[in-house]
């Protein structure tokens, strides 16, 4: 039989632990906390690879201290997935992006209209500017231009 308390509990409890471990949410009760903090540690750790992944000069432009960074962001914040996490990290620190890092950011702005809620929707037409130049795209296709000297 299922549906009972006990299946309520155990669910009540795996989502306060989820939350812990992925959200920043309260340690719950009954659990190891020395366990729990390593796994959300290791948890921050997998999302920092996978954020560094789909946004190679955002993470690249932080060097060695890319986990560190992204995890002090990340660990009150549940996932969106690598590519809207790369994208709310690069916005929220945009004043100090490297040029790479902020050019990836304008790419990703010119492809898709996201403005932190819901899911991204590709753009037909976009324009934004980079060190250097402008980010434009149509229909999908993506490019800088560097300004003329």
């Amino acid at each position: 039989m299922t549906g009972g308390p006990l299946d309520a509990d155990l669910a009540a409890a795996q989502e306060a632990l989820v939350r812990a471990m992925a959200a920043g949410g309260p340690m719950p009760p009954g659990f190891d906390a020395d366990a729990v903090r390593a796994a959300a540690r290791s948890v921050l750790r997998k999302r920092a690879a996978e954020v560094a992944h789909a946004w190679p000069a955002l993470a690249a432009s932080y060097g060695t201290s890319w986990r560190a960074a992204f995890a002090a962001w990340a660990a009150a914040r549940p996932t969106r997935g690598s590519a809207r996490d790369g994208r709310d990290f690069a916005r929220a620190h945009r004043h100090e992006l490297t040029p790479g890092a902020a050019r990836e950011l304008a790419l990703a702005e010119v492809r898709w209209s996201y403005g932190g809620e819901g899911a991204p929707r590709r753009r037909a037409a976009g324009v934004r500017r980079v060190p250097g130049g402008l980010a434009i795209a149509v229909l999908g296709r993506a490019r800088t231009l560097a300004r003329g000297r």
